[in-house]
């Protein structure tokens, strides 16, 4: 299972390679490039889901996330 994911700000494009947390979802994440703040896509569970390079890690264990 991976940890780190690369998040991308649709606002902006600034990327941030950040830890995902393992037990709890991260509904949101502010840009360190232009301060928005990003909330999950409809049908995303979290910010890692919509923004990152690779999915949180109940989704990639094929699990709910934060259930």
């Amino acid at each position: 299972m991976q940890l780190q994911s690369t998040l991308t700000c649709p606002q902006c494009g600034h990327q941030s390679t950040e830890t995902m947390p393992t037990t709890a979802c991260q509904f949101f994440y502010e840009c360190s490039g232009c301060g928005a703040v990003l909330h999950p896509k409809k049908g995303d569970c979290c910010v890692f889901c919509s923004y990152g390079t690779v999915p949180c890690p109940p989704i990639q264990q094929q699990k709910p996330c934060c259930g």
